[in-house]
């Protein structure tokens, strides 16, 4: 139990570590505020939207901007320390590196998952206001999508597949910040592979080449599940969640190695 404790401890003060930075609010503040803009926005020029369509809307620009968030903050969780030295002072405390290593791992999945929230109840709550609450018995005739769940059930489901996509994303990006010493290249790093990863998995994915299936980004839309039938190359969610958990058995792999054998004495 102490264990457990010491471990939340550590949890604890990586989430210390983020919050207190002035960045981290901004980011936040950046997302409430654009949930509040586009959703005005949307009630002044059309007529025609509901609560469902505009909290679609929303989740789906929102996303790759929490992911642009979170990859600046997990792209400097470790390299940062590496770059300002602090490191060495983490090291000598009484905790093994493995400990060090999954508590700043658990407060950036954590703080991935209150960008989400804040998305999720500031969009419903805001437009509940805006819109008031349309019962259109599901989603595929409130957002013409293929899916028979209730409008708020679909999105608390797509809310739950693009924060999987998101754990993917960070644990990719944390991988190179344990990789690199410098947070600036981390972050710029993720950045240009993650965007460069979706351009270039659409263009391959129209190939039909078989080891295409296995590409990273093309089944970070786990999305797409839920709207249709139609799947490029007649993939399945079980099939996409398969090759995500390859894919982080390797990061995680990756990370845990490097961090642990690497040299902080230079």
């Amino acid at each position: 139990m102490s264990k457990l404790f010491d471990f939340l401890q550590l949890v604890r003060n990586e989430n210390m570590k983020i919050y207190r930075r002035v960045g981290t609010w901004i980011m936040l503040g950046i997302i409430l505020v654009l949930v509040i803009v586009s959703s005005s926005l949307t009630k002044w020029m059309s007529e025609k939207d509901t609560i469902w369509t505009v909290m679609n809307g929303i989740e789906m620009f929102m996303y790759y901007l929490i992911t642009i968030f979170t990859v600046v903050v997990s792209a400097e969780s470790v390299a940062g320390e590496f770059s300002s030295g602090t490191i060495k002072l983490l090291l000598i405390r009484p905790w093994s590196r493995s400990k060090i290593l999954l508590s700043k791992y658990v407060s950036l999945l954590l703080f991935a998952l209150v960008q989400t929230l804040l998305m999720f109840a500031s969009s419903f709550v805001l437009n509940l206001i805006l819109f008031g609450y349309n019962s259109s018995p599901t989603a595929s005739v409130a957002l013409g999508v293929l899916n028979n769940s209730h409008p708020f059930f679909y999105m608390i489901q797509v809310y739950i597949l693009d924060y999987i996509g998101l754990i993917m994303i960070v644990t990719f990006s944390f991988m190179l910040s344990t990789i690199f010493r410098s947070g600036g290249l981390a972050i710029g790093l993720s950045m240009f592979i993650y965007f460069f990863g979706l351009i270039a998995s659409g263009i391959l994915s129209q190939l039909s080449y078989k080891w295409v299936d296995y590409l990273l980004f093309l089944h970070l839309n786990l999305r797409q599940y839920l709207q249709t039938d139609v799947i490029v190359h007649n993939m399945t969610i079980g099939f996409s969640l398969a090759v995500l958990a390859g894919y982080y058995i390797v990061f995680m792999g990756i990370t845990w190695l490097i961090f642990n054998k690497r040299d902080v004495a230079t």
